[in-house]
């Protein structure tokens, strides 16, 4: 791969506009109807070649002492996922939909399997929920050195392999000998499913433009929580009647014809992928090793990408206010959610003496709230749409929290409700109303801890959105470690008392930042700081210019609605941090004024106002 280092100054001022900017085609695509005589034809002259070669438009710029030729999506390009149909996007969003809902259900299957399954091994319960530890653990750590690797191949690879070997892991699973092979495969169960999810994010955001990505990342929260909280429904039906070895190998068969229509229809979405094998076809055909992609000029390497997935990550967490509250925040409410893995139990199995399939159907009411909440939240999705076409610039990401600050009131409420309503004496209907207000504050608190962290920081997003994933990740492994003994010795009531004040706690968190967001992004190293915060400006050196509403949006957009005789407003993306995918639809104005800064320190370019977003 050809490879500029991070730090290499590229510039093409010294070269003539029309030897800036042009396009390529060859092969059997020259018959294809392409524009050799008009305006566009002047601005970007038009080069064939032999091999099969797409419409592509190229720039040639100088770094590191010589010139490189880089190539970009045309607007049309069918190859560029943007322009991909919406019924297939809609397709790739569904299929990694129900991925995420299988891993989600594998997390919490386990838990209805653990009494039978030490009986057999003759084990304590507390060795058996070291299954669950191990899962979340592997979920919290390996992200933070896995992820860099991911990029290197694509997704399309990786979803397949993980999700592939995730299945496998059921076969060990379902026919394991000793309670060791039971924790090692839930250890691999843990590190497979979560190499496949964290790419999701990324997934739409190679597919969806900014404004398009809400609905879908709503509905990948949903799917996520839904399978956390729904798969003990069935499991303790399945544990109860035909023993626990067949709730594992009933989850890995039906993994079994998703991962069939995975391999067979989905397909690459990167289009840094696709621009990078159009650059290696055009290398090896001419022999010019001056044609690259976008990515392969301004990948970080190795190293760095290492640093921002773990260290940066920690390091936000350890020094961003915002980050880490709420990060612990979403960390609490993870911690509830695995909790009631085992309260719920308590409650109707040994409180109400339900049998164990019945008493599984409880997490009916947390299916409920977090349903509920998936629909209020498109209240949430239409406020802050109808604000952004009202406004003239970008919207601080203050605007993400009308829906926290109603919907995680729902929190506190329904853990206080369960709390005193689950005595045995009292009808089931009481902590069935808590479940649902517990879980349909749990939504909110996810939707509004991630979608105010990507638009907060940005170009940082990823690492302090992997920092809040490590916490979460932690807290919900360590809590079923003590959950019988805490509800048992606290006393049950009392313990959802104690909760429910934590609870309360925290939720003041979406009021403060809401009022006080912008002076604490002001103060932050790695924060945007946007037009519209009131009385928190940039310094004049990073003042933005009057027209930088139009270079938030990518400058591909731009130069595709110049082409079309208009120019669109600029919008907020939807999610994290800055793809290389986005950087392919982006002409040479941005490439140079992200060079400009290219020898300054990583936090004068990070405090730079380019609010574009990425991922996981």
């Amino acid at each position: 791969m050809v490879k500029i280092d991070a730090s290499a100054d590229l510039d093409w001022t010294n070269l003539p506009p029309q030897q800036r900017l042009g396009r390529i085609i060859g092969g059997k695509y020259i018959n294809d109807s392409v524009d050799e005589a008009g305006p566009i034809s002047a601005e970007r002259p038009l080069t064939k070649v032999e091999c099969d070669l797409p419409l592509t438009y190229t720039e040639s710029v100088e770094g590191d002492g010589r010139e490189w030729v880089v190539l970009t999506f045309a607007p049309a390009d069918p190859q560029d996922p943007y322009n991909w149909a919406l019924s297939r996007k809609w397709l790739y969003t569904s299929l990694l939909c129900g991925m995420t809902l299988f891993i989600g259900c594998a997390t919490t299957v386990y838990s209805s399997t653990i009494s039978r399954m030490v009986l057999s091994f003759d084990r304590v319960a507390e060795i058996g929920q070291l299954g669950l530890f191990t899962f979340n653990m592997t979920c919290a750590i390996a992200p933070l050195f896995l992820a860099p690797f991911c990029e290197l191949v694509g997704r399309y690879v990786i979803y397949v392999g993980a999700y592939l070997c995730f299945s496998l892991c059921f076969i060990g699973l379902a026919l394991g000998r000793n309670i060791a092979t039971i924790l090692v495969l839930r250890t691999l169960l843990g590190l497979f499913g979560c190499v496949g999810t964290i790419l999701v994010g990324g997934t739409f955001d190679d597919m969806f433009k900014p404004e398009d990505r809400a609905i879908p990342m709503s509905l990948f929260s949903y799917i996520a929580i839904l399978g956390t909280v729904g798969a003990p429904i069935y499991a303790g039906f399945v544990d109860e009647n035909v023993g626990w070895r067949w709730t594992e190998g009933i989850q890995g068969l039906a993994n079994i014809p998703l991962l069939v229509v995975i391999v067979l229809f989905f397909r690459e979405t990167r289009g840094g992928v696709t621009l990078r094998k159009r650059a290696q076809l055009l290398r090896k055909d001419t022999g010019d090793d001056r044609w690259v992609s976008r990515e392969e000029l301004e990948a970080p390497g190795l190293k760095d990408a290492l640093y921002a997935s773990s260290v940066k990550a920690i390091q936000m967490l350890c020094t961003e206010p915002v980050v880490f509250f709420f990060g612990l925040w979403i960390a609490f409410a993870w911690f509830i959610t695995f909790l009631f893995l085992s309260v719920i139990s308590i409650t109707f199995s040994e409180g109400k003496h339900w049998a164990e399939g019945i008493a599984g159907l409880p997490y009916i009411g947390l299916v409920l709230g977090c349903t509920l909440a998936f629909g209020a939240n498109f209240l949430q999705i239409r406020k802050y749409d109808s604000l952004r076409a009202k406004s003239n610039g970008p919207l601080p990401p203050e605007n993400r929290l009308y829906g926290a600050m109603c919907g995680a009131l729902f929190l506190p409420i329904g853990l206080f409700i369960y709390s005193f309503s689950q005595y045995p004496r009292l009808h089931w209907m009481g902590p069935m109303v808590g479940l649902t207000c517990i879980s349909f504050g749990i939504f909110f608190i996810f939707e509004s801890c991630y979608s105010y962290t990507s638009d907060c920081y940005g170009q940082s997003a990823s690492s302090a959105i992997a920092g809040q994933g490590f916490m979460r990740n932690t807290l919900g492994a360590v809590s079923p470690l003590f959950a019988h003994q805490f509800f048992r010795k606290v006393h049950s009531q009392y313990a959802g008392l104690i909760c429910s004040v934590v609870a309360t706690g925290l939720t003041f968190l979406p009021y403060i930042l809401f009022k006080f967001g912008p002076t604490i992004r002001a103060k932050s190293k790695r924060a945007i700081v946007y037009p519209a915060d009131n009385g928190d400006i940039l310094p004049d050196a990073e003042q933005p210019s009057p027209d930088d509403s139009e270079q938030i949006s990518s400058p591909y957009e731009k130069e595709r609605s110049q082409e079309e005789g208009h120019i669109e407003n600029a919008n907020i993306p939807e999610t994290t941090t800055t793809t290389n995918d986005e950087k392919n639809r982006q002409g040479g104005a941005e490439l140079h004024s992200s060079d400009e800064s290219s020898n300054s320190t990583e936090d004068e370019v990070e405090d730079a106002l380019r609010i574009q977003h990425d991922d996981e």
